[in-house]
């Protein structure tokens, strides 16, 4: 039992909350591109995105002495995302706050769709069928998070260039 839930509603509500914070993201992404701010799309991709760096932390087998790549890109990703939090919400993205915002929001979700691309591997068989190891290592999973690292690498760029949202006062 992990907060009143079995393990297994407790991960499939962790999943949930994690494809939220993709969708809303990506579409905050490309709101980047054109300067639109969207608040409350925003405030739950954050949200999610926050919360489902904390609740990975408390799945089994994650839960162990041992430091593992999942604990890293938990810590990370909750890192950038205090500090995307403070750029947004504590500084109103004025002056480097802006491009600090784009920068730290974007690459917490690109670190939370690297996951999305393993897990999908991990767990969907026909993805598995090509990369069978655990972790994935075969050529196409790399060809895979290649295409994905390059995405996130463009569309970062053109939101940091791009991404100058009316301020907004009060």
């Amino acid at each position: 039992m992990i907060l009143g839930m079995s393990l297994s509603t407790f991960v499939t509500v962790h999943v949930v909350i994690s494809l939220i914070g993709i969708v809303a993201g990506i579409i905050v992404m490309f709101g980047m591109l054109g300067s639109n701010r969207m608040p409350g799309l925003t405030a739950i991709f954050l949200a999610t995105t926050i919360l489902t760096s904390a609740t990975g932390f408390v799945i089994p087998p994650l839960v162990s002495a041992k430091f593992l790549p999942s604990h890293l890109f938990g810590f990370l990703s909750l890192g950038l995302l205090a500090v995307a939090c403070f750029a947004l919400y504590g500084q109103r993205l004025s002056g480097a706050w802006r491009w600090i915002y784009v920068l730290t929001a974007l690459i917490s979700l690109y670190l939370n769709v690297f996951v999305l691309v393993v897990q999908s591997f991990l767990k969907v068989p026909a993805l598995h069928a090509l990369a069978p190891s655990v972790p994935p290592a075969e050529p196409p999973f790399a060809v895979a998070q290649g295409i994905v690292l390059v995405f996130f690498v463009v569309v970062i760029i053109g939101a940091l260039r791009r991404y100058r949202p009316v301020p907004v006062y009060g």
